[in-house]
């Protein structure tokens, strides 16, 4: 399957991991250990700007880690992934929880096609597993009501990232499985904003996802040298 900016392999990759999404000490573990503070990072500003309860369109939901956490906090959440067996996990899992979400199997560019928009996109560690990022930002763009804000978050193209996010993480603590990620595809921050610019974005905040040894979790900071997330504006 290769649909707009989707490529196939990948698609297959993250299927393949579906059944343990929600396993916290699963091949998933790094996105549950970050998934709390990147979803309050969301939750504030989209509350700030958009109101609290506002419509959020979750792009590369997968099995729903990011989407439960803001229909939990009273957003109303629509998930949306390429994957037909992450769609299905996260369907099953949200109606276990008795959470009031909407999952759809599809593509950023399939359902912008159809015209609909929202207030709140965002596409969290998804970027820099696309074919064309510009096209695919386009794409978000097109999903974004005026004055609407996307969320973003993915790896900085750095020494330090190939060091900790691909040896680190995926050859030696084996806590991703080897070829989650291509180093090559990572984003720098000031690429980020130029592709944003281009597709009609105006990124206005950054800001690190650092492990802390000590804690074995995620913070927000500012070292945007590994993770990092991004909130832009539609212009």
């Amino acid at each position: 399957m290769s649909q707009g900016s989707v490529i196939g392999e990948e698609i297959a990759r993250f299927d393949a991991l579906a059944a343990r999404w929600w396993d916290r000490h699963g091949p998933m573990r790094p996105l549950h250990m970050m998934n709390a503070p990147r979803a309050a990072w969301v939750a504030a500003r989209a509350r700030r700007d958009c109101g609290a309860g506002a419509a959020v369109l979750d792009v590369g939901c997968g099995a729903g880690l990011l989407a439960e956490a803001l229909a939990k906090d009273g957003f109303a959440v629509t998930g949306l992934d390429a994957g037909a067996e992450v769609i299905a996990v996260a369907r099953a899992h949200a109606e276990g929880q008795g959470l009031d979400l909407t999952y759809r199997q599809g593509t950023a560019e399939a359902l912008a096609a159809e015209g609909a928009v929202f207030p709140v996109v965002t596409a969290l560690e998804i970027i820099e597993h696309v074919a064309d990022p510009a096209a695919f930002l386009a794409s978000l763009r097109a999903l974004l009501a005026p004055g609407g804000r996307l969320f973003l978050s993915t790896l900085n193209r750095t020494p330090r990232s190939y060091a900790v996010a691909k040896l680190g993480a995926e050859y030696m603590l084996r806590l991703l499985p080897v070829g989650t990620h291509d180093w090559k595809m990572f984003i720098k921050p000031e690429e980020l904003g130029r592709l944003c610019r281009e597709a009609g974005l105006r990124l206005t905040e950054t800001a690190g996802l650092s492990f802390s040894p000590l804690a074995r979790g995620f913070t927000v900071s500012r070292d945007l040298s590994v993770n990092y997330i991004a909130m832009a504006v539609a212009a």
